[in-house]
């Protein structure tokens, strides 16, 4: 499992982590599961994520406010999440990972002080291309999921893996 300590965005790797071997970033065909990736979800996180995506809704940084809507605390960002979601795969990727396509579906929110963690499995493999479909759960149920289409070193070619996942918008 990789697992985040703080809220700058890096991640540790846990014990068991399973990396694509030097030289294969990504490698892996259909059904490869991807390692967890477990992020702690501090108020400093969701305030600092949600300034740096220039959403400034109070919800996303003032407690009272949020609960005044509805929330038992300030929330992470649409935003956020997919960029968490894009980190996930790239980070198991590698450095040569080009996102062609995401989509993602919201789910539950995820509050400060939950832990958001990751998981993610290879649903069509093609050539340089993975379609990996992505679940982003915290205490209360899925927050997040969805696919992220990767070329891996050079662009998608329409119509995705094998020809099967569509073309990016």
């Amino acid at each position: 499992m990789i697992t985040d300590v703080d809220a700058d965005g890096t991640g540790t790797a846990g014990p068991g982590a399973a990396k694509p071997a030097a030289g294969e970033p990504g490698a892996g065909g259909t059904s490869t599961v991807l390692p967890e990736l477990e992020i702690d979800v501090t108020p400093t996180f969701v305030i600092a994520a949600a300034v740096a995506t220039r959403d400034f809704q109070d919800v996303h940084h003032n407690r009272d406010r949020a609960v005044e809507r509805g929330g038992k605390d300030i929330f992470v960002n649409v935003l956020t999440t997919s960029g968490l979601v894009q980190r996930y795969v790239t980070d198991w990727a590698g450095p040569d990972a080009l996102v062609c396509q995401i989509t993602i579906r919201l789910g539950v929110p995820c509050y400060a002080g939950d832990k958001l963690t990751f998981s993610g499995e290879v649903i069509e493999a093609g050539g340089a291309e993975r379609l990996v479909e992505v679940v982003g759960r915290c205490s209360l149920g899925d927050h997040v999921t969805g696919t992220v289409r990767i070329g891996l070193g050079e662009p998608c070619e329409a119509g995705g893996p094998a020809g099967s996942a569509g073309s990016a918008p």
